[in-house]
């Protein structure tokens, strides 16, 4: 249980979640990150550092550049036990997909 609480924390903070909204698409760097979340870098680096310690991303030296990338694998262990949290019978356990939910 401790272990959902500390997610829950992790993604609280909204910049984190555009964060791994840009990760989805491609990996990226520091620089880009900001650019597109329009703050520093400075800011996008601690973000980062949280995402980066609770395994959600990982990052690759390539040349000069570090670029970042998401963990699926660490998402996915994230996405089920948030999934296990939800009481509202909205999940169809054999699709894996959300139906329509007026109670999120």
């Amino acid at each position: 249980m401790k272990e959902s609480a500390e997610l829950f924390k992790i993604l609280a903070v909204d910049k984190r979640i555009e964060i791994i909204e840009l990760l989805k698409k491609d990996s990226m760097s520091v620089n880009a990150m900001a650019e597109a979340l329009g703050v520093t870098p400075s800011a996008v680096s601690q973000h980062l550092r949280v995402l980066k310690s609770a395994g959600l991303v990982r990052d690759e030296r390539k040349g000069y550049w570090i670029y970042y990338s998401l963990d699926r694998d660490a998402l996915e262990k994230a996405r089920l036990r948030l999934n296990r949290i939800c009481t509202c019978g909205c999940m169809n356990e054999n699709a894996r997909s959300i139906k329509n939910c007026s109670s999120h």
